[in-house]
């Protein structure tokens, strides 16, 4: 499709974070320059160092598909020698392209999205920069038979992480502190943070707490929930996770994932009534309280459990 979208005066910046996947990170590059904004838009590419011998030759590899990729207009490569980890790297890669720029796109390295996803975020960039209510632009969301048939976006709580943006007057909130959080969180406030008992986000602060992971967006979704921010989230999706193959560190494998239909509208009206869609909250809810590959996977599980025990 054609961009018949206004024009972009002045693109925001795209944050790539890669490690060891030179597959899924020339999908994302490719995906990205596809974009007719590409050309106007400045990509940082921070690739993570490895963390044992066994990554020293992909990670090489990731380098080359990233000092390959041309169709942007800059892409530069801040590569680690040692490994920082994703939380470290998303945390401080931001946290710099924010203060350069303002704002910024941030993509993981299995994360590909259509030719309309940075007309979109720039749009939505540019729309509610001056409101403060909202703090994050997801480009992501998953298929609600609610929201297939609507053409736009919804306002609700809930933070998406696989392809985003934000501003920097936002992201200055910041911070990755679980035993604050567990002191200040309300019994009221973990239900409504839990999407009132539809999923244990929630799990995710406690495993951090506890040592178990190391991650980051649990907390940023902490900074936007305590802040009363809203997340603005297209109907249908303008990026998909193909990540879910057991390649990355906190995202085991999903039976039978199947692409996504991307939406290819440049011209997506952006809702001009900053409040929560109720109706798309609950549809959310509803999706995550009944998911296929959540009782597969539990299935499998018992029946792992069930042949150790019997010997």
């Amino acid at each position: 499709m054609i961009d018949t979208a206004p024009a972009i005066a002045d693109p925001a910046p795209v944050c790539l974070f890669a490690f060891n996947r030179p597959d899924h990170t020339e999908r994302t590059l490719r995906a990205l320059a596809a974009s007719p904004l590409a050309a106007r838009t400045d990509v940082i590419a921070y690739l993570d160092g490895p963390r044992s011998a066994d990554d020293v030759i992909p990670v090489a590899e990731t380098r080359k598909v990233i000092e390959a990729q041309t169709g942007f207009a800059t892409l530069t490569l801040r590569a680690r020698d040692a490994n920082a980890g994703l939380a470290q790297s998303i945390q401080e890669g931001v946290t710099a392209t924010m203060q350069s720029y303002g704002r910024a796109i941030v993509v993981e390295d299995d994360i590909v999205t259509s030719p309309a996803f940075l007309t979109y975020m720039n749009r939505a960039l540019d729309r509610y920069q001056d409101d403060p209510r909202v703090w994050h632009i997801a480009g992501f969301n998953e298929d609600l038979p609610p929201l297939l048939d609507r053409r736009g976006a919804v306002f609700w709580r809930f933070m998406s992480c696989w392809g985003w943006a934000s501003w920097a007057d936002r992201w200055q909130h910041f911070e990755r502190d679980p035993k604050k959080l567990v002191q200040q969180f309300s019994d009221d406030d973990i239900h409504r943070f839990n999407l009132s008992g539809a999923e244990d986000l929630w799990g995710q602060v406690q495993g951090n707490l506890r040592g178990d992971i190391r991650t980051w967006a649990i907390f940023w979704y902490a900074t936007i929930f305590r802040q009363d921010g809203l997340c603005l989230s297209p109907c249908r999706s303008f990026a998909e996770n193909i990540g879910l193959d057991g390649s990355g560190t906190h995202c085991g494998p999903v039976d039978e994932v199947k692409p996504k239909d991307l939406c290819h509208d440049f011209d997506l009206p952006l809702p001009d009534d900053v409040t929560e869609d109720k109706v798309a909250l609950e549809a959310l809810r509803a999706h995550f309280s009944y998911r296929p590959d959540r009782l597969t996977r539990l299935r499998r599980k018992i029946r792992r459990l069930g042949a150790k025990l019997l010997g």
